[in-house]
C-alpha cells in the first residue's frame, strides 16, 4: 500500500493509492484512491485536475463541493464528476470519513 501526500493536506487527512494504471492501450490512466479524515479543519484543500472523477462514501458524513454545488454525502452515496471544476470536501458533518476516490485521465496529461 503507498501513501501518497497530496499538497495542502495536513495531518489527519490521509490518501492512500491503491493502485495505478499508467501506460496502456486504452489511452486511459486510472488512479483509485482510499481518502481517510479523521481530524475537522477550517480550511479544506481544493482540488482541479484533468478528468474525470467518480467518489464512494464509505463511512461518515461530508457536504462535498463540486465548483458551485454542495452536495450532502453519506455512506452508500457516490458523485462522478469533471474534474477540472474545484472540488474538494466542504464540511465533514461526521467523522472519521473515509470515501473512495476514482481519477481518470487522458495519458500524457499531468492528471
Amino acid at each position: 500500500e503507498q501513501i501518497v501526500l497530496v499538497a495542502g493536506t495536513r495531518a489527519g487527512h490521509q490518501y492512500n493509492l491503491l493502485g495505478h494504471i499508467g501506460s496502456n492501450t486504452s489511452g486511459v490512466v486510472v488512479e483509485p484512491y482510499l481518502i481517510t479524515l479523521t481530524e475537522d479543519s477550517d480550511v479544506f484543500p481544493t482540488f482541479q485536475h484533468e478528468g474525470m472523477e467518480f467518489l464512494y462514501m464509505l463511512e461518515g458524513e461530508v457536504t462535498y463541493r463540486h465548483g458551485n454545488n454542495l452536495y450532502p454525502m453519506k455512506p452508500g452515496d457516490s458523485l462522478f464528476f469533471d474534474a477540472d471544476a474545484p472540488h474538494g470536501p466542504e464540511v465533514l458533518t461526521v467523522l472519521p470519513m473515509r470515501y473512495l476516490s476514482i481519477i481518470c485521465y487522458p495519458q500524457g496529461s499531468a492528471g
